[in-house]
């Protein structure tokens, strides 16, 4: 997990007084997930966030989901569906099973609400696009090619500097960097391929000090509310702990190579209850003088393997651009196409960039997959499809 952190103003000790200029108290408030027995930080504001004026219904639509039935490998083309409005408006599920949700979303405009998730952690990867997301622990830039991690519970909206287009997976518990990479302390291991300055944790702003009525969008597992407070989240003079926000950028990637092709494992990025992510940079390939540098073909028997396409050549995939997502079954064989193999003989490098999340339960395709999906894919391993 990333490391310890501390910005702004804090008192000497935890949970004694802490007087504003003024004489009155900052109000602590402790920000944690799995009650008070995981990781945690401690935030101060100006003044309480819990001054609520008024709670009302925010109306989402039930998203609808379909089984992979019958069972087979498919694409969805998600460059053909039309995404518009902010952030959280735009979210179009894809595909989903009880522990995570997989969703396109495009911020073309500011969030004029705020927004928080308290039924899970948030990864959102920005495929285009730069900005801001604006969090009571600071503001966080993002650029191309960033994950971003938001904690169960963090209140944050983003402001665009332009088109920025992403994928969002929204997870029922924490998302976290694979124990394999972590000693006994905590720390990253030297073998791991990112090191804890990699991770950019977001920069304290002044606070908001004023009072109006600020609108907060909450959602839980199916159950949604506006909240409207009268504080501005924002208004924190100082925060330390090891639960924030924080943003990972693909380039700082460093990936593991070997004489023969590696597994999926070897690319692991992060870990969450069901799912396992995976990522897909520019390496060297395999540097045995008889390797083959794509991969195999194998049955993913306890798993959905799920690929989204960034950029480059996809050498073991023919029909795939940019924006692609393939939905290989657990039991349904899949691995180079014709040619493939021997195409990719002698290669020496790769530019692809993609990212994958697998699933331990079965995914269910949205109405949005049906949309856009390429109905002939799990045809193209024939040799005359």
């Amino acid at each position: 997990m990333p490391s310890y952190q501390r910005a702004g103003e804090l008192p000497e000790k935890r949970h004694i007084q802490f007087r504003r200029p003024d004489g009155g108290l900052y109000a602590e408030e402790l920000f944690s997930t799995r009650g008070f027995e995981s990781i945690y930080s401690l935030l101060y504001h100006e003044r309480p966030p819990t001054a609520t004026r008024e709670v009302r219904q925010w109306h989402r639509s039930r998203v609808e989901f379909h089984e992979n039935d019958p069972l087979r490998n498919r694409h969805f083309l998600t460059g053909k569906l039309t995404l518009s409005g902010d952030a959280v408006d735009s979210r179009t599920p894809i595909l989903g099973n009880d522990d995570i949700l997989l969703s396109m979303a495009t911020a073309r405009e500011p969030m004029a609400s705020f927004y928080r998730n308290v039924g899970g952690d948030e990864l959102l990867f920005i495929h285009r696009g730069t900005g801001t997301f604006e969090t009571p622990f600071g503001r966080l830039a993002y650029r191309p090619l960033d994950y971003v991690l938001m904690p169960t519970g963090t209140t944050w909206r983003i402001h665009p500097d332009e088109p920025t287009d992403m994928v969002v997976h929204e997870s029922v518990g924490m998302v976290t960097t694979p124990r394999k990479y972590r000693n006994e302390f905590g720390q990253l291991e030297e073998h791991a391929p990112y090191y804890e300055r990699d991770f950019r944790a977001p920069v304290l702003a002044p606070p908001n000090t004023e009072i109006g009525s600020y609108e907060i969008r909450v959602t839980n597992r199916g159950r949604n509310a506006v909240y409207v407070v009268e504080n501005h989240p924002c208004d924190v003079i100082g925060w330390d702990g090891y639960c924030y926000p924080y943003a990972f950028n693909l380039q700082d990637f460093m990936p593991i190579t070997g004489k023969l092709h590696q597994p999926p494992t070897a690319h692991a990025t992060f870990e969450a209850p069901g799912a396992a992510f995976c990522a897909f940079v520019p390496r060297l390939f395999d540097y045995h003088p008889l390797a083959i540098p794509v991969p195999y073909n194998h049955s993913s028997v306890d798993c959905d393997e799920v690929l989204y396409y960034v950029s480059g050549n996809f050498m073991s995939r023919r029909g795939v651009v940019e924006g692609s997502i393939t939905l290989h079954a657990a039991g349904a064989p899949h691995g180079p196409q014709p040619g493939a193999v021997e195409a990719s003989l002698g290669k020496r490098e790769t530019d692809e960039i993609a990212i994958m999340v697998d699933t331990f339960k079965p995914l269910k395709r949205a109405r949005a997959a049906t949309l856009c999906e390429d109905e002939s894919y799990y045809r193209s391993w024939a040799s005359s499809p």
